[in-house]
């Protein structure tokens, strides 16, 4: 076999000794029928038997200027085995005896020497489950404690009567029969609310699975006990909606609810804090706005955040600040959060979950077409109009290039207003260049139905309810990812008729595009596809750029070693329960380890 070098010849040539036995490690070349391996690493056999003999090396990351400087990766490994020789590989352990025994792990020591020279791979893939479990353990530990201490220390209101109110409205005015799921969620909550700690809740539930009617009742629980109740939305459009929703319902028990928005006139908003804070106002329903210095309460003891990954710590934190003790927070979102990443992004929060949707839904049935067959399409869509049904078309928003984003719905709403000419046809059209006063128009002119066809962007993502629209065609449909294509589809199929979702692409579609339609196509399970997401896009990404830090982790993955993870949980919240305050003889380790990781003050403290 030939040796190869391209660059640092005089140094080869000088150093090399002739007619001496040498260990060579490297990749093998095969070219003109002959061996070759270029720029192999090389230790003399004698340095070789004396070291640690192992039969695999590790490769460490590196970076240009580390090797330019001489350090490389068989210089790290020579440093870091001279470490382990110095050592004595001897390293403290840091988990009990009864969890090493239980899953019969690794020692700290073995697993530590294994992971970087193992002597075979059924050892290095015992080391490396060995230190992943201890990772996830350790942060499983700090979410748990956290969740341990905010209930022994944070005082809550206790909300200890179902009063008046809530039974009036359950037995007389509830317009529908809750599922079980919503049941269950409101007793789990009611538990929360009547134990004297204050609750830190995540309330998830698919599009449409009855999330604020489950709030309606928990407000009226907060009024029944003498407090007042706000809910917090990302945008106007939503925050209207909910305020006319909910005052709907509550005007027959003659609950008092407020709107409080960007757009709400200077007297209106006068009346509106002094009603606060005398307390005749029960319920605000708003955005931002609720944050402002201004909004005070006379004594708030409930506050719900719709789809909370809008807002940001700093403004969340300012709604505990408005009384005395914090009001117990609930926290509603509609995009699914897979169930690995809840337990590490919210594992102090308790999480409850709307599995089920109403009764009389039909599931929305998916279709993927290509452009070639836009013609059967508009066919399909024109057989709907004549039923009476709203039809949406949304194109795609990049910020990169607003341009042309804005050309792709000019030039598909002309194409659509020649295939669906007036009179016999009404279009709304609505985009992000708008004036907030056109684009209201342009909604209402559609929930009234006065328009058969919303030509739109993603601007009627989150919330916008049109029960008579069944028909949902989203254009370009590869440049979407997962759960956007899953909030769209979301809009369609409130109604008791079948509703329907065509995705649109062209005929060169990547692999994960593919893979991303074929899940549309194949389920309306919001935690299945968020499952699928998590696995083409990586957890940073999944959680945006503010919180993407959170998850570089040494060597788990919150993705692929989402089984490691729930053993990690489980074992930690067994603990916890057996000796909370790890105060047993045979927990001193964990105790200590513990206590040196929490030292380090590490971002997890400052989530939810």
């Amino acid at each position: 076999m030939e040796l190869v070098w391209f660059r640092g010849q005089k140094w080869i040539r000088e150093n090399l000794k002739l007619n001496t036995p040498y260990v060579i490690f490297g990749k093998c070349n095969w070219f003109n029928g002959v061996f070759s391996m270029p720029h192999p690493e090389m230790e003399l056999l004698s340095e070789h038997e004396q070291g640690l003999k192992v039969f695999m090396q590790p490769i460490y990351p590196s970076t240009e200027k580390l090797s330019n400087k001489g350090i490389t990766n068989r210089v790290l490994s020579k440093l870091i085995r001279q470490l382990f020789i110095e050592t004595q590989a001897d390293f403290s352990e840091t988990l009990s005896d009864s969890v090493l025994h239980e899953l019969r792990l690794m020692n700290k020591s073995d697993a530590l020497l294994n992971i970087h020279f193992p002597k075979s791979q059924e050892l290095l893939a015992k080391a490396q489950f060995r230190l992943k479990f201890e990772e996830l353990f350790y942060i499983q530990m700090q979410l748990l404690v956290k969740k341990m201490l905010h209930k022994q220390k944070i005082k809550g209101f206790s909300f200890d009567q179902v009063g008046e109110l809530f039974n009036d409205f359950y037995k007389n005015h509830l317009p529908f029969e809750l599922t079980d799921a919503q049941k269950r969620v409101i007793k789990e909550i009611r538990q929360d609310l009547g134990s004297n700690a204050q609750m830190n809740r995540l309330l998830q539930g698919d599009v449409g699975s009855g999330k604020t009617i489950v709030a309606v009742m928990i407000m009226l629980l907060a009024i029944d006990n003498g407090y007042q109740a706000c809910l917090m939305a990302p945008t106007e459009i939503l925050a209207n909606q909910h305020y006319f929703g909910i005052k709907e319902l509550l005007d027959k028990v003659g609950i008092h609810c407020a709107l409080l928005t960007g757009s709400v006139k200077k007297s209106a908003r006068k009346t509106i804090h002094e009603q606060l804070e005398n307390g005749e106002l029960h319920i605000l329903i708003g955005t931002h706005a609720l944050l402002e210095d201004k909004v005070q309460y006379k004594n708030l003891g409930l506050a719900i955040v719709d789809e909370q990954h809008r807002f940001g710590v700093a403004q969340r934190s300012k709604l505990w600040h408005k009384n005395e003790y914090p009001p117990h927070i609930l926290v509603m979102t509609a995009t699914p959060i897979p169930r690995t990443l809840a337990m590490s992004l919210y594992g102090d929060l308790d999480i409850s979950v709307i599995d089920e949707l109403p009764p009389g839904r039909k599931p929305i049935k998916t279709v993927h077409r290509y452009d070639s067959n836009r013609l059967k399409v508009f066919g399909f869509i024109k057989d709907e109009i004549k039923k009476g049904r709203q039809i949406y078309v949304v194109y795609p928003l990049i910020q990169e290039s607003e341009a042309m984003d804005y050309k792709d719905l000019m030039d598909g709403y002309e194409s659509i207003a020649r295939d669906f000419p007036l009179p016999d046809y009404q279009i709304s059209i609505v985009h992000g260049k708008m004036k907030p006063a056109d684009k209201d128009y342009e909604m209402d002119r559609f929930v009234k139905g006065e328009t058969q066809i919303m030509v739109a962007t993603t601007v009627i993502e989150v919330g916008v309810n049109v029960p008579n629209a069944s028909v949902m065609i989203i254009e370009s449909a590869e440049r979407f990812g997962l759960s956007q294509l899953h909030q769209l589809r979301g809009r369609v199929g409130r109604g008791a008729d079948q509703s329907f979702c065509i995705l649109m692409t062209s005929h060169k579609l990547s692999s994960e595009a593919k893979t991303r339609l074929e899940t549309m196509v194949r389920t309306n399970d919001g935690f299945e596809i968020a499952e699928v997401d998590l696995r083409l896009r990586g957890p940073g990404d999944l959680m945006g750029t503010q919180q993407s830090g959170i998850l570089n982790l040494k060597i788990a993955d919150i993705v692929k070693d989402n089984d490691i993870l729930k053993t990690a949980r489980y074992h930690a919240i067994q603990l916890l329960k057996s000796d909370s305050s790890l105060e047993k003889p045979e927990n001193l380790v964990v105790r200590h380890a513990y206590a040196q990781l929490v030292k380090y003050k590490n971002i997890w403290n400052y989530i939810s």
